[in-house]
Protein backbone atom coordinates (compact mmCIF):
# COMPACT_ATOMS: atom_id res chain seq x y z
CA UNK A 1 0.00 0.00 0.00
CA UNK A 2 2.73 2.55 0.72
CA UNK A 3 4.56 1.60 -2.64
CA UNK A 4 1.21 2.38 -4.19
CA UNK A 5 0.87 5.51 -2.59
CA UNK A 6 4.54 6.30 -3.30
CA UNK A 7 3.40 5.46 -6.53
CA UNK A 8 0.64 7.77 -7.21
CA UNK A 9 2.13 10.87 -5.52
CA UNK A 10 4.60 10.27 -8.04
CA UNK A 11 2.90 10.47 -10.93
CA UNK A 12 0.89 13.77 -9.24
CA UNK A 13 4.32 15.24 -8.67
CA UNK A 14 3.44 16.06 -4.80
CA UNK A 15 6.48 14.29 -3.89
CA UNK A 16 8.73 16.47 -6.01
CA UNK A 17 7.28 19.62 -4.66
CA UNK A 18 8.20 18.45 -1.43
CA UNK A 19 11.96 17.05 -2.20
CA UNK A 20 12.73 20.40 -3.39
CA UNK A 21 11.18 22.12 -0.27
CA UNK A 22 13.25 19.34 2.26
CA UNK A 23 16.48 20.24 -0.02
CA UNK A 24 16.34 23.90 0.36
CA UNK A 25 15.90 23.45 3.76
CA UNK A 26 18.72 21.10 4.20
CA UNK A 27 21.15 23.27 2.20
CA UNK A 28 22.66 25.43 4.33
CA UNK A 29 23.22 21.97 7.13
CA UNK A 30 25.22 20.36 4.22
CA UNK A 31 27.30 23.74 3.50
CA UNK A 32 27.88 24.22 6.95
CA UNK A 33 28.94 20.23 7.06
CA UNK A 34 30.44 20.54 4.29
CA UNK A 35 32.87 23.63 5.20
CA UNK A 36 35.64 22.05 7.25
CA UNK A 37 36.57 19.80 4.25
CA UNK A 38 36.23 22.69 1.73
CA UNK A 39 38.76 25.00 3.91
CA UNK A 40 41.18 22.48 4.10
CA UNK A 41 40.94 21.41 0.51
CA UNK A 42 41.74 25.14 -0.01
CA UNK A 43 44.18 25.54 2.54
CA UNK A 44 46.32 23.11 1.53
CA UNK A 45 46.21 23.93 -2.73
CA UNK A 46 46.82 27.30 -1.22
CA UNK A 47 49.87 26.08 0.58
CA UNK A 48 50.98 24.08 -2.13
CA UNK A 49 50.84 26.70 -4.51
CA UNK A 50 52.73 28.83 -2.70
CA UNK A 51 55.36 25.98 -1.92
CA UNK A 52 55.52 26.01 -6.48
CA UNK A 53 55.67 29.85 -6.52
CA UNK A 54 58.25 29.66 -4.05
CA UNK A 55 60.18 26.50 -5.84
CA UNK A 56 59.67 27.87 -9.35
CA UNK A 57 60.90 31.25 -8.11
CA UNK A 58 63.82 30.12 -6.34
CA UNK A 59 64.53 28.04 -9.80
CA UNK A 60 64.25 31.19 -11.66
CA UNK A 61 66.72 33.01 -9.98
CA UNK A 62 68.73 30.56 -10.02
CA UNK A 63 68.65 30.48 -13.95
CA UNK A 64 68.94 34.37 -13.98
CA UNK A 65 72.33 34.55 -11.60
CA UNK A 66 73.71 31.11 -14.16
CA UNK A 67 72.84 33.11 -17.20
CA UNK A 68 74.38 36.64 -15.68
CA UNK A 69 77.77 34.65 -15.26
CA UNK A 70 77.75 33.26 -18.61
CA UNK A 71 77.25 36.30 -20.13
CA UNK A 72 79.99 37.86 -17.83
CA UNK A 73 82.10 34.98 -18.86
CA UNK A 74 80.97 35.79 -22.77
CA UNK A 75 82.11 39.86 -22.09
CA UNK A 76 85.27 38.50 -20.97
CA UNK A 77 85.56 36.07 -23.36
CA UNK A 78 85.33 38.68 -25.96
CA UNK A 79 87.81 41.28 -24.56
CA UNK A 80 90.31 38.66 -24.40
CA UNK A 81 90.09 37.33 -28.22
CA UNK A 82 90.07 41.08 -28.85
CA UNK A 83 93.00 41.75 -27.02
CA UNK A 84 94.52 38.30 -28.24
CA UNK A 85 93.92 39.63 -31.49
CA UNK A 86 95.75 42.74 -30.51
CA UNK A 87 98.86 40.81 -29.43
CA UNK A 88 99.02 38.73 -32.34
CA UNK A 89 98.58 41.72 -35.17
CA UNK A 90 101.23 43.59 -33.00
CA UNK A 91 103.26 40.13 -33.94
CA UNK A 92 103.00 40.50 -37.42
CA UNK A 93 104.01 43.93 -37.45
CA UNK A 94 106.98 43.50 -35.38
CA UNK A 95 108.68 40.88 -37.42
CA UNK A 96 110.50 38.70 -34.79
CA UNK A 97 109.45 35.84 -32.81
CA UNK A 98 107.17 36.44 -30.37
CA UNK A 99 105.48 34.25 -27.73
CA UNK A 100 102.34 34.63 -25.73
CA UNK A 101 102.25 34.04 -22.23
CA UNK A 102 99.55 34.73 -19.41
CA UNK A 103 99.80 36.79 -16.30
CA UNK A 104 99.89 34.53 -12.93
CA UNK A 105 100.02 36.96 -10.38
CA UNK A 106 100.43 40.71 -9.55
CA UNK A 107 103.91 41.31 -6.57
CA UNK A 108 102.33 44.40 -4.28
CA UNK A 109 105.12 44.90 -2.45
CA UNK A 110 105.12 48.98 -2.66
CA UNK A 111 107.69 50.60 -5.18
CA UNK A 112 108.42 47.22 -7.02
CA UNK A 113 106.45 46.54 -10.11
CA UNK A 114 106.90 42.89 -11.10
CA UNK A 115 104.52 40.47 -12.28
CA UNK A 116 104.49 36.51 -13.06
CA UNK A 117 104.17 34.98 -16.64
CA UNK A 118 102.92 31.48 -16.85
CA UNK A 119 106.30 30.90 -19.12
CA UNK A 120 109.66 29.73 -18.42
CA UNK A 121 113.20 28.26 -19.17
CA UNK A 122 111.58 25.54 -20.62
CA UNK A 123 109.77 28.03 -23.34
CA UNK A 124 113.48 29.70 -23.99
CA UNK A 125 112.64 32.53 -21.75
CA UNK A 126 115.78 34.02 -20.68
CA UNK A 127 116.63 37.11 -18.29
CA UNK A 128 116.86 40.62 -19.78
CA UNK A 129 114.59 39.11 -22.89
CA UNK A 130 112.02 42.23 -23.87
CA UNK A 131 108.42 41.99 -23.08
CA UNK A 132 105.65 43.89 -24.79
CA UNK A 133 101.90 44.35 -25.30
CA UNK A 134 99.50 45.05 -27.99
CA UNK A 135 100.38 48.68 -27.42
CA UNK A 136 104.42 48.70 -26.80
CA UNK A 137 107.52 47.74 -24.11
CA UNK A 138 105.96 46.64 -20.88
CA UNK A 139 109.40 45.52 -19.47
CA UNK A 140 112.00 42.86 -19.11
CA UNK A 141 112.10 39.74 -17.81
CA UNK A 142 113.59 39.64 -14.62
CA UNK A 143 114.26 36.35 -13.43
CA UNK A 144 113.14 32.83 -14.67
CA UNK A 145 112.01 29.25 -13.69
CA UNK A 146 111.32 26.30 -15.83
CA UNK A 147 107.85 27.19 -15.59
CA UNK A 148 107.11 30.73 -15.16
CA UNK A 149 109.62 34.18 -14.76
CA UNK A 150 109.28 37.03 -13.32
CA UNK A 151 108.82 40.69 -15.57
CA UNK A 152 110.00 43.67 -14.45
CA UNK A 153 107.75 46.81 -15.44
CA UNK A 154 109.32 49.92 -16.97
CA UNK A 155 107.91 51.45 -14.06
CA UNK A 156 109.54 49.62 -11.41
CA UNK A 157 112.30 51.96 -9.45
CA UNK A 158 114.97 49.81 -10.31
CA UNK A 159 114.36 49.90 -13.99
CA UNK A 160 115.88 52.03 -16.86
CA UNK A 161 115.40 51.65 -20.57
CA UNK A 162 117.45 53.41 -23.38
CA UNK A 163 114.73 55.21 -25.39
CA UNK A 164 115.17 58.19 -28.40
CA UNK A 165 112.16 60.68 -28.88
CA UNK A 166 110.75 59.33 -32.55
CA UNK A 167 110.68 63.03 -34.12
CA UNK A 168 114.32 63.87 -34.06
CA UNK A 169 116.34 60.69 -32.69
CA UNK A 170 117.55 62.60 -29.54
CA UNK A 171 118.74 59.93 -27.45
CA UNK A 172 118.29 59.74 -23.55
CA UNK A 173 117.39 57.01 -20.86
CA UNK A 174 113.96 56.81 -19.06
CA UNK A 175 113.93 55.46 -15.87
CA UNK A 176 111.29 53.84 -13.62
CA UNK A 177 109.46 56.14 -10.70
CA UNK A 178 107.72 54.12 -8.63
CA UNK A 179 104.58 54.67 -10.02
CA UNK A 180 102.52 52.80 -12.43
CA UNK A 181 101.77 55.71 -15.13
CA UNK A 182 105.01 57.73 -14.99
CA UNK A 183 108.56 57.30 -16.20
CA UNK A 184 111.33 60.14 -15.49
CA UNK A 185 114.03 61.72 -18.20
CA UNK A 186 116.13 62.74 -15.64
CA UNK A 187 119.34 63.30 -18.41
CA UNK A 188 118.20 65.77 -20.95
CA UNK A 189 119.10 69.15 -20.51
CA UNK A 190 117.01 72.52 -20.19
CA UNK A 191 117.92 73.12 -24.17
CA UNK A 192 116.87 69.85 -25.34
CA UNK A 193 114.46 69.46 -28.51
CA UNK A 194 111.50 67.63 -26.70
CA UNK A 195 107.81 68.39 -26.08
CA UNK A 196 104.81 67.08 -25.28
CA UNK A 197 103.48 64.58 -27.23
CA UNK A 198 106.75 63.30 -28.44
CA UNK A 199 106.67 59.42 -28.50
CA UNK A 200 109.48 57.67 -27.04
CA UNK A 201 111.01 54.79 -28.89
CA UNK A 202 113.68 52.04 -27.71
CA UNK A 203 117.19 53.13 -29.09
CA UNK A 204 118.59 49.57 -29.31
CA UNK A 205 121.59 51.14 -27.62
CA UNK A 206 122.38 48.47 -24.29
CA UNK A 207 121.60 45.57 -26.51
CA UNK A 208 118.34 44.35 -24.53
CA UNK A 209 115.64 45.98 -26.46
CA UNK A 210 115.74 46.21 -30.47
CA UNK A 211 115.33 49.57 -32.33
CA UNK A 212 112.07 51.09 -32.52
CA UNK A 213 109.79 49.66 -30.03
CA UNK A 214 107.01 52.10 -28.82
CA UNK A 215 107.97 53.18 -25.39
CA UNK A 216 106.04 56.07 -24.01
CA UNK A 217 104.24 59.66 -24.91
CA UNK A 218 106.05 62.86 -23.12
CA UNK A 219 103.67 64.14 -21.00
CA UNK A 220 105.25 67.19 -19.72
CA UNK A 221 108.48 69.23 -19.82
CA UNK A 222 109.36 71.72 -17.05
CA UNK A 223 112.72 73.87 -17.39
CA UNK A 224 114.90 73.99 -14.14
CA UNK A 225 117.07 76.36 -12.73
CA UNK A 226 119.74 73.01 -13.23
CA UNK A 227 121.29 72.73 -16.27
CA UNK A 228 118.72 69.16 -16.58
CA UNK A 229 115.13 69.27 -17.96
CA UNK A 230 112.54 67.97 -15.64
CA UNK A 231 110.67 65.59 -18.28
CA UNK A 232 107.61 63.16 -17.60
CA UNK A 233 106.06 60.35 -19.75
CA UNK A 234 103.30 57.83 -19.59
CA UNK A 235 103.63 53.67 -20.67
CA UNK A 236 101.90 53.53 -23.67
CA UNK A 237 101.77 49.66 -22.92
CA UNK A 238 98.47 49.21 -20.17
CA UNK A 239 100.70 47.95 -17.53
CA UNK A 240 97.94 47.33 -15.04
CA UNK A 241 95.35 46.05 -17.38
CA UNK A 242 97.48 42.97 -19.16
CA UNK A 243 96.63 39.82 -19.17
CA UNK A 244 98.37 38.58 -21.71
CA UNK A 245 101.84 39.85 -22.45
CA UNK A 246 104.17 39.24 -25.41
CA UNK A 247 107.78 37.59 -25.16
CA UNK A 248 110.11 38.64 -28.06
CA UNK A 249 113.04 36.78 -29.14
CA UNK A 250 114.79 39.72 -31.70
CA UNK A 251 117.35 37.08 -32.68
CA UNK A 252 117.00 34.87 -35.85
CA UNK A 253 117.66 31.50 -34.52
CA UNK A 254 114.61 29.36 -33.84
CA UNK A 255 113.65 30.20 -29.73
CA UNK A 256 114.77 26.84 -27.33
CA UNK A 257 113.27 24.51 -25.65
CA UNK A 258 114.51 22.24 -23.16
CA UNK A 259 113.16 18.39 -23.69
CA UNK A 260 110.36 17.70 -21.16
CA UNK A 261 112.76 15.03 -19.83
CA UNK A 262 115.51 16.82 -19.19
CA UNK A 263 112.94 19.22 -17.16
CA UNK A 264 111.77 16.60 -15.35
CA UNK A 265 115.19 14.86 -14.37
CA UNK A 266 116.30 18.31 -13.13
CA UNK A 267 113.26 18.55 -10.83
CA UNK A 268 113.96 14.94 -9.76
CA UNK A 269 117.64 15.76 -8.76
CA UNK A 270 118.23 19.54 -7.88
CA UNK A 271 121.81 18.47 -7.85
CA UNK A 272 122.05 17.81 -11.81
CA UNK A 273 124.18 19.81 -13.84
CA UNK A 274 123.85 20.22 -17.58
Amino acid sequence: MASLALLAGEQQTLLGTIRTSLTVMVYPLQRLVSSPTRALQDLHETVSSYAKLREENARLREEQMLLKTKQLKFAALEQENTRLRGLLDTSFKLGEQVMIAELLSVNLVPYEHVVVVNKGSRFGVYPGQPVMDANGVVGQVLRVTPFNAEVMLLTDPNHAIPVQVNRNGLRTIALGTGQIDKLSLPYLTSNADIKPGDLLVTSGMGGSFPQGYPVATVTAVSSQTSPFAKVGATPVAQLDRNRELLMVWSKSEPIPRIPEQAVSKGSANPHATK
